[in-house]
Formats: C-alpha cells, structure tokens, sequence
C-alpha cells in the first residue's frame, strides 16, 4: 500500500504513482524548491531588480546611461551573474543577458548579449 509523499493519503491507481492527486504533486514539487534560505530568495530578488533595470534601460540592446541613474533605481553593483572580458581588454559585467561597461565620467554602456 503505497501513501501519497505530500498528504500521507491512500494512492490509488498506477503502481509508480508518488501522489494522489495534481494539487499534493505541486505542493510537495512547491515545497521542495523553494528558496532554502533568506539569503538565497534575497540575491535572486536583487538580481531580478539589476535584470529590470538595465533591460529598461536598454530597450533597444545597446545604449547609454550614468551611475547616478542606475543608483537612482536602485541597482546593485555587487551582485551580477557574469564578467566578460573582449579581446582589446574591456571588461562587461553581467545580469544573465544585460549587461554593462564602466566608461568615463561614471558613465556606462548597457549591452544586451546575443541570444
């Protein structure tokens, strides 16, 4: 007699059946990926923010911007997902497919990354 992984119910049905029925399935599914810690749900919402920001910025895949404007939404330096560093030594830092190059005078050019 096998018992549902969510609900501990009676499964009735197919012998390799691990719920009884779609709603335990997505709450257990739910349950066990979920973010385990804080810190995880807060990093993954900071870049989620960073990824905003910049595709607002950069509606048209490369563009230009100023520190004082990223820093005005509210974008977080710190956290990115890639640097790309060029063959002529420019340094990009990414947030999954936005990404953006310090230039003078606290400016900065945003990119988006071929798909």
């Amino acid at each position: 007699m096998k018992t549902c992984l969510e609900c501990h119910e009676k499964i009735v049905g197919r012998e390799d059946k691990k719920f009884c029925s779609d709603g335990c399935r997505n709450a257990y599914n739910n349950k066990m990926n979920k973010d385990k810690t804080n810190l995880m749900r807060n990093i993954n919402n900071k870049l989620r923010k960073n990824y905003r920001i910049l595709s607002e910025l950069n509606p048209e895949e490369k563009t230009k911007t100023t520190k004082n404007k990223l820093m005005s939404k509210g974008f977080d330096f710190d956290l990115i997902t890639s640097i790309y560093t060029t063959k002529t030594g420019n340094t990009y830092y990414f947030v999954y497919d936005q990404g953006y190059m310090a230039l003078e005078n606290e400016g900065f050019v945003l990119v988006k990354k071929d798909s």
